[in-house]
C-alpha cells in the first residue's frame, strides 16, 4: 500500500463533506480544492553577491523536499544594478502528495514556531478564492539548519484554491488547520 499524506485524507474523508453541507452544493465536485501551493522568495541582494540565490535554491529545496529553480528578471533597472535574465529570486510549485505534505509541516511545525504567534492574517485574499501568507524568516521550518544560513529572509507561500470566492477559500482553509486570527473576509 502506497503512502497517502494525512491531509489529503482528511480533506477526501471529511473537509469535502463539510464544505458540501455548509454551501449547500449539489455535487462533491463543487466543493472547492486546493489545486497548489505556490513557494516564491525574493532575494535582494543577489545581484552583488550570487552565492545568496544558490544558498536559497537549496534551502526552499530542502524546505519543500522539491528542487526549487531562480527566479529571474524580466527587464533591465539601472538603479538596482539590475540586468534582464538575472537572477533575482528563487521559487517552487508543489501540486499533489508534496503540497499536502508541505502544508501539514507548515501547520503543525513552522507556524507554532513563529514567536509570538497569535494566528494568521485573514487580509490576504485576492478575490477570487486565493491566499497568500508571507513569512519573515525561513529559519521556523525544522529542516533548515540555522548554523549555516547566510542571511535570513521571508517568503511567500500562495495557496491557489478551486473556490469561487474568499469566503469559500477561508473555510477550506480553516477545515485545513490554518490558524486564522479573526474571521472578516468581504465576498468582493
Amino acid at each position: 500500500m502506497t503512502y497517502v499524506p494525512r491531509l489529503k485524507t482528511k480533506y477526501k474523508e471529511e473537509i469535502r463533506t463539510a464544505l458540501k453541507d455548509k454551501f449547500q452544493y449539489k455535487s462533491v465536485m463543487q466543493v472547492p480544492k486546493l489545486m497548489k501551493i505556490a513557494i516564491n522568495q525574493g532575494v535582494g541582494g543577489a545581484t552583488s553577491d550570487k552565492k545568496l540565490i544558490e544558498s536559497a535554491i537549496a534551502e526552499l529545496t530542502t524546505i519543500t523536499g522539491q528542487l526549487a529553480v531562480a527566479a529571474k528578471s524580466k527587464k533591465d533597472i539601472s538603479n538596482f544594478k539590475l540586468r534582464k535574465g538575472m537572477p533575482i529570486g528563487v521559487r517552487v510549485t508543489l501540486r499533489d502528495s508534496q503540497m499536502y505534505e508541505f502544508l501539514d509541516r507548515l501547520i503543525s511545525v513552522a507556524l507554532p514556531r513563529i514567536r509570538d504567534f497569535k494566528g494568521i492574517n485573514d487580509k490576504g485574499f485576492d478575490g477570487h478564492g486565493n491566499y497568500t501568507l508571507g513569512v519573515s524568516e525561513q529559519i521556523i521550518f525544522p529542516e533548515i539548519n540555522i548554523d549555516k544560513v547566510n542571511k535570513i529572509m521571508g517568503m511567500d507561500i500562495t495557496f491557489v484554491t478551486s473556490a469561487e470566492n474568499d469566503v469559500e477559500a477561508l473555510e477550506l482553509l480553516k477545515q485545513f488547520g490554518l490558524p486564522f486570527k479573526n474571521q472578516t473576509v468581504n465576498n468582493g
